[in-house]
């Protein structure tokens, strides 16, 4: 029985100490909440459109 994979995740950070690259600071406690909401929207669309299916 074949495997099919329907979708595939990548999640990356961005930064190089070692090469003397360095992090981008904390995000404020409001652009975190927005993100966070960001997402969870994005996935609740994500399985709405599943369910359509």
């Amino acid at each position: 029985m074949p495997i099919i994979v329907d979708e595939v995740v990548i999640s990356v950070e961005v930064g190089n100490a070692a090469a003397g690259g360095s992090a981008s600071p904390p995000a404020p406690m409001a652009d975190r909440q927005s993100l966070v909401a960001e997402c969870v929207e994005r996935v609740l669309d994500i399985l709405a459109h599943r369910a359509e299916r």
